[in-house]
């Protein structure tokens, strides 16, 4: 934001050298860019964060420089006394039909206006912020924006087909050429300033050339409005036409204060470009976002800043930044914060404020703040412990765009009886080179895989193969009513074998929750290699996918080296989280190993043979663990494999005889091949 300093002076009277106000300003949050001599004048380059629209304008910076200096704010007078007047409605008309778009829509009308160029000191001052000027039409509308940071816009009334406005979406097709003198074709989505027949002006972005101010220009219609900041950024995204104006509705202006700025700008074109001011405005508005009274306790100084700031200082400070103090005693007091200030909404936020304005510098490098930790909710403990498990695996957290072509959602994702939801907020430029040409990435993902997909080509493609990689974050499933379930989910992505993944995902389940049974059966996901692949259940319901990636997959996604990928439903498995272990202590008597070899039917799996073991085990059962399956057709004929497996036996009142073990595995050997068909090899 540049401000002058000759034209802030005008508001506030710091005293003749910006330096000491720059320093105090960038001490109190504005941080300070650079500060430029233009004749005899300076310009200074101030940081205005996101939050802060109202430092957009020089009365914003003064209001900063007023109680900083504790100096008076000199506010321009306004004369809004006719505003109720309706006269102007027999000359021109507004219609709001995008009041999704645009909240408020206020029209003037100054008649018999000369267009001719700028006052000197309008026009040095505009030149001193990098502004050329125009006409004093135009200038006087760029003046009032750089003054109290509302964008404005005027129109030639005459070139107005039908002495209308109307705020509306575009029809299909339409276009139009802005000033700038380039042609633009808008999107459903965007908000368009119309007459009655065409559009003249991109909402809150840029007027168009046919209605814009010429010398032959006799009557002029002040525009004032307040437009929705996410329509305005998507606009200006979009159509890649940024602008002053649109730079500060998308950070939000004053709704209440938009009569003032059209006023404000009708009374200085009256003053110098002659003309009469219709008396009255059109003013259609649709409800503002309501303000509500803060509780502020003088304590919260000391608990949070840990220094005590007398109460006539902290109300001085809270009134000089426009906070209306609705009442106030020695322990509290009521804030209403004002409405250019909407992000001031609770207590902590005013606490920052007079600490600001008070002076950080003045709080005590030793000063002890008391702090107490905070209680984490079970979903952020679970998340930890899930990144834990998978960071300790060697996976690498992912952060991948949430919005991905339609083919790619609908190769990987299992909700393929829900059609994705459409961003009317596509993603701009192209994917990464190497992408395949998947159509426009617009499609919000219903599965975290593809996006790892993608990562994963992309270290591909730079030499880097060895990648693994993990996502934890949401997924968007649309509902035949209401709302989109947006389910937390853990995405992985490796060039580690299926079975290695397969474990890392049973790890992070038994985390959670260590009593988890969990059933892995076939799944249809086309994406996966159907023989190493599974749907993973929990107590009979899905909570995820895993499977090493198909030949077909691996093309769709332009992958070369043997992939994996899995998903879990951490929202599913968040409800069941077992959080606080209890302790058990550890047997004191030896384990004893026994390896056992099946000769099973190619169709048995060996979740059904790790069931059967576990039950037919016993009490003495500590653990079962998996080592390998062997083939060979010759020895065991057709449709058959071996399977073996280890039982660790336990005791926690003695230690096992050999009589013990031996009952265990012939019970073992006995269930398996009365439940699964399985002989022992001899």
């Amino acid at each position: 934001m540049d401000i002058s300093w000759n034209w802030l002076r005008e508001y506030v009277d710091p005293g003749a050298n910006p330096d000491s106000v720059v320093e105090q300003l960038t001490m109190s949050g504005l941080n300070h860019e650079s500060t430029t001599a233009v004749g005899n004048d300076w310009c200074i380059d101030l940081e205005v964060t996101s939050n802060r629209p109202d430092c957009l304008g020089h009365l914003g910076i003064a209001r900063e420089v007023a109680v900083l200096t504790d100096r008076p704010l000199r506010m321009p007078s306004v004369d809004l006394s006719r505003d109720d007047d309706r006269e102007i409605e027999k000359y021109c008309q507004v219609t709001v039909e995008a009041s999704h778009l645009c909240r408020r829509y206020t029209a003037r009308l100054v008649r018999g206006v000369r267009v001719g160029p700028s006052p000197q000191w309008l026009a040095q001052r505009l030149k001193t912020i990098g502004i050329e000027p125009i006409n004093n039409i135009v200038d006087i509308s760029n003046y009032v924006m750089m003054e109290c940071g509302q964008p404005l816009h005027t129109f030639d009334f005459a070139k107005l087909r039908g002495n209308r406005i109307v705020v509306r979406e575009p029809k299909q097709g339409e276009q139009m050429v802005a000033i700038n003198h380039q042609t633009y074709t808008f999107e459903p989505g965007m908000c368009v300033i119309a007459d009655a027949e065409r559009p003249v002006a991109i909402g809150g972005v840029m007027g168009g050339a046919e209605t814009e101010i010429s010398p032959s220009t006799r009557d002029v219609l002040i525009e004032a409005a307040w437009f929705v900041p996410g329509s305005i950024r998507g606009t200006a995204r979009q159509l890649n036409l940024h602008s002053d104006s649109s730079f500060r509705f998308e950070r939000g202006v004053d709704i209440e204060a938009v009569p003032w700025a059209g006023a404000r700008c009708a009374q200085l074109i009256v003053e110098l470009a002659g003309g009469e001011l219709v008396p009255g405005q059109i003013d259609v508005k649709f409800g503002f976002p309501e303000r509500h009274p803060i509780e502020f306790r003088f304590a919260g100084i000391t608990r949070n800043l840990g220094i005590e700031i007398p109460r006539d200082i902290v109300v001085k400070i809270l009134r000089g930044l426009g906070v209306e103090v609705l009442d106030h005693d020695r322990q509290r007091c009521r804030c209403l914060a004002p409405s250019w200030r909407r992000d001031l909404t609770r207590e902590i936020d005013l606490v920052e404020e007079v600490g600001r304005i008070y002076g950080y510098d003045k709080v005590p490098d030793n000063v002890a703040v008391p702090m107490t930790s905070s209680y984490k909710p079970q979903g952020i403990r679970v998340l930890e412990k899930v990144r834990d498990v998978v960071r300790a695996a060697g996976f690498d957290e992912a952060m991948s765009p949430s919005l991905i072509p339609e083919a790619w959602s609908s190769a990987c994702s299992p909700w393929t009886d829900r059609q994705p939801l459409v961003s009317q907020q596509p993603m701009l430029g192209v994917l990464e080179k190497g992408s395949q040409n998947l159509g426009p990435v617009q499609y919000l993902r219903r599965t975290l895989m593809a996006s790892l997909l993608e990562a994963k080509r992309i270290n591909e493609y730079r030499a880097n193969d060895e990648i693994d990689l993990f996502e934890i974050a949401h997924v968007y499933l649309p509902q035949e009513q209401g709302l989109p379930l947006e389910p937390l989910m853990l995405g992985i992505v490796s060039g580690r074998s299926y079975v290695d993944v397969k474990g890392v995902i049973e790890n992070v389940c038994r985390e959670i929750d260590p009593a988890i049974s969990l059933d892995f059966s076939p799944t249809d996901l086309m994406i996966f290699d159907q023989s190493h692949s599974a749907t993973i259940s929990a107590d009979g319901k899905v909570v995820g996918y895993v499977g090493a990636i198909s030949p077909g997959g691996k093309k769709t996604f332009g992958l070369r080296q043997p992939t994996t990928a899995a998903e879990l439903d951490l929202t599913a498995l968040s409800q069941r989280a077992v959080l606080i272990r209890r302790f058990s202590p550890l047997s004191e008597f030896p384990a004893v190993t026994r390896d056992l070899n099946f000769i099973v039917a190619e169709e048995v799996l060996w979740k059904q043979l790790e069931a059967t073991v576990r039950v037919s085990s016993g009490a003495l059962l500590e653990s079962i663990q998996y080592r390998e399956t062997f083939r060979d057709p010759n020895r065991d004929g057709p449709g058959k494999k071996r399977v073996l497996l280890s039982l660790t036996l336990r005791s926690r009142e003695s230690t096992l005889s050999g009589a013990q073990v031996d009952d265990v595995c012939r019970s073992v050997i006995e269930a398996c091949q009365s439940q699964v068909g399985a002989s022992l090899v001899s």
